[in-house]
């Protein structure tokens, strides 16, 4: 797998995981967020923190 297709693969799961943050309510994650992340979806921290912060923006989109 090539460089640039290992960033759209990373980005298309940080797409997934922000989707997810978004549409499950947090009495429903049974962990902290950036644990849960790293451990559903296999992601580093930072895609985490990336994840979280495409959550925001999908919700403040929709406010």
């Amino acid at each position: 797998m090539s460089r640039n297709e290992q960033v759209l693969d990373s980005s298309a799961v940080i797409d997934v995981a922000a989707q997810w943050l978004v549409e499950t309510p947090r009495a429903q994650r049974s962990r902290p967020v950036i644990v849960e992340l790293r451990e559903r979806f296999g992601l580093s921290a930072i895609d985490a923190g990336a994840a979280i912060r495409e959550a925001n923006v999908i919700r403040a989109r929709s406010a």
